[in-house]
C-alpha cells in the first residue's frame, strides 16, 4: 500500500502548506479544480501547474514545476499514469518534500525513485477525501 495513515497525516499536516497541483486549470469539470478548492479551504496554498499557466482560485499558474520561483512542499499530480512518473522526477528536482498521485494513478518505479530520493509519497489516494478525516 502506498499511502499508510501516518504518511498521509505527515504530508497533509507536517510538511508545509504550499502545494503545486500539476494538471490544475480553470476547467471546473476536472477533479483537480475541486480538489484544489478543498485544499485551499484547509489552509493550503495551491499553485496551478498547467501548460496554459492559468490563474486558478486566485493563484498565478505556471507552465511547469521548474517555472515556479519559490519552494514547493507537496506536488499533487493530476495527469494520466503514463506522465505521472516524469512529474514525480520533476518534483524531486524541484526539491519538494512529498509527491501525491491521485486516485487511479500508480507507478511503482516512480514511487521507488521518489522514496529513494528522500521524499514522502502517496499513490492512488485523494487529499480532498483524506484531509477532512484528520479532524
Amino acid at each position: 500500500m502506498h499511502g499508510d495513515e501516518a504518511t498521509i497525516r505527515k504530508i497533509l499536516t507536517g510538511l508545509g502548506d504550499t502545494w503545486a497541483v500539476v494538471g490544475l486549470s480553470t476547467n471546473r469539470g476536472r477533479a483537480a479544480y475541486g480538489v484544489a478548492e478543498v485544499l485551499q479551504r484547509f489552509g493550503k496554498r495551491v499553485v496551478p501547474v498547467h501548460p496554459k499557466a492559468e490563474t486558478v482560485h486566485g493563484e498565478q499558474g505556471y507552465a511547469s514545476l521548474a517555472d515556479i520561483p519559490f519552494e514547493v512542499d507537496v506536488v499533487d499530480v493530476f495527469v494520466n499514469g503514463e506522465l505521472a512518473g516524469a512529474v514525480a522526477d520533476e518534483a524531486v528536482a524541484k526539491g519538494a518534500k512529498a509527491v501525491w498521485f491521485q486516485l487511479g494513478v500508480v507507478d511503482e518505479a516512480a514511487y521507488d525513485r521518489t522514496r529513494a530520493a528522500g521524499l514522502e509519497m502517496v499513490m492512488d489516494r485523494c487529499p480532498a477525501i483524506e484531509i477532512p478525516r484528520l479532524g
